[in-house]
């Protein structure tokens, strides 16, 4: 029997929140799992950015696979499931060298989760009506929740519940997926033709570099984020509230900034969104007290929850028609994978050779360094008369 159109939105809702409730208290604890088992700062950065390369390098053979079998709710299930079980790797796995076998396992399954899921989701509100961002936003809430029950689990029954938690939610998630409609999905990317089309557009480049500046270091600071709070004195359970205040402040900020990206412009939002996060950045290289980072985590709804909905509709504006899945794709692994990986990488040397704070501090520069890119392709939509920087 088909279930209800209401049911079935019910099935995506909590797909969604098992998934990111798996990552959420799973990703903002793992680096102080690692530095509780001894691993140095720059072990720390290269086991975490070793992650984002290989999701790079994993989701387009993902999308082959997909596109051969046609059985991409089944493919879905299945890396859902291998995800959660290779994550208990850790658990036995107590070797620097095997952590980072455990770390690229994990990354190969982990990479075709989200493409997938959220072709299904959109092939599903495009074929019978509905809103992809009411669905979706279950995994913000998700995350956020999960980084705060797992921070309190953690104080009284140690790190390594993390693993067990993590794997606990994503066996959930599977079994929910089993009940998600059978769509046809395909990850159709014509890379060469369409990498030589947008370099052809000389804002596309310079938005890549910009968005690899700033979004990097928001990417890194969900590794890096406990290790700051437990340096200045804060508990596990703090850094579990910290990621709750932090994650959810974006969900109501992206509720409303279509009106303001209408109002205020693609580009003007997105460099106010960067220079929230470089002064967040600088203003934690300071040492503050606990009592003020959780006061400051809630600029995150204004940073991430502005530069995100600005920056993906400024590279579908930007981009030619034939080849705006390419510029999607391309912004995608620039900013959450690259940026993500190189930011983590040197996050973590700069964590041996100096401090945590320090790592912040370059993370504020080098955003300071993407806002600064964000102007001069504003000035160039302006020489152009470009029309993307009002769209709606």
């Amino acid at each position: 029997m088909q279930p209800s159109s209401n049911r079935t939105r019910i099935t995506f809702s909590a797909f969604y929140f098992l998934n990111f409730f798996g990552f959420g208290g799973f990703f903002p604890l793992l680096g102080l799992y690692f530095r509780d088992v001894g691993l140095t700062g720059t072990q720390t950065g290269m086991i975490l950015s070793l992650g984002p390369v290989v999701m790079v390098l994993a989701q387009p053979v993902w999308g082959v696979i997909c596109d051969y079998t046609q059985r991409s709710n089944q493919v879905l299930i299945l890396t859902v499931t291998m995800t959660g079980m290779t994550g208990l790797g850790y658990l036995v796995m107590d070797d620097y060298g095997w952590m980072l076998v455990v770390a690229a396992l994990l990354a190969v399954f982990q990479a075709a989760i989200v493409p997938i899921a959220d072709s299904i989701t959109m092939n599903y509100v495009y074929r019978v009506g509905g809103d992809y961002g009411s669905l979706r936003l279950w995994g913000a809430i998700g995350f956020a929740s999960a980084a705060f029950v797992m921070g309190k689990w953690t104080e009284t029954a140690g790190l390594p519940m993390i693993f067990i938690g993590f794997a606990a939610a994503m066996g959930l998630c599977a079994l929910t997926g089993l009940r998600l409609p059978k769509e046809k999905v395909s990850f159709d990317l014509d890379l060469r033709t369409g990498l030589t089309r947008l370099m052809k557009v000389r804002q596309f480049p310079l938005f890549l570099l910009a968005t690899f500046l700033i979004f990097g270091p928001v990417q890194a600071n969900n590794v890096y984020f406990g290790l700051l709070f437990q340096d200045l004195g804060g508990t596990l359970a703090g850094v579990g509230l910290g990621f709750l205040l932090a994650a959810g402040s974006e969900a109501p900020v992206m509720r409303f900034a279509g009106a303001w990206i209408r109002r205020q412009g693609l580009l003007t939002v997105a460099l106010f969104a960067a220079l929230v996060s470089a002064a967040r950045w600088m203003f934690y290289s300071l040492e503050p007290s606990v009592f003020w980072v959780y006061l400051t985590t809630v600029s995150q709804g204004l940073s991430v929850g502005l530069f995100i909905p600005a920056a993906l509709q400024y590279i579908r504006d930007l981009a030619p028609k034939e080849v705006k899945t390419t510029a999607i794709s391309l912004y995608s692994a620039v900013g959450t994978g690259l940026g993500n990986w190189f930011f983590t990488l040197i996050g973590g040397m700069i964590l041996d050779g100096f401090d945590i704070f320090t790592t912040y501090l370059l993370y504020g520069a080098f955003t300071l360094c993407g806002a600064g890119i964000l102007l001069w392709v504003k000035r160039l939509d302006t020489s152009q008369g470009r029309r993307v920087e009002g769209s709606a």
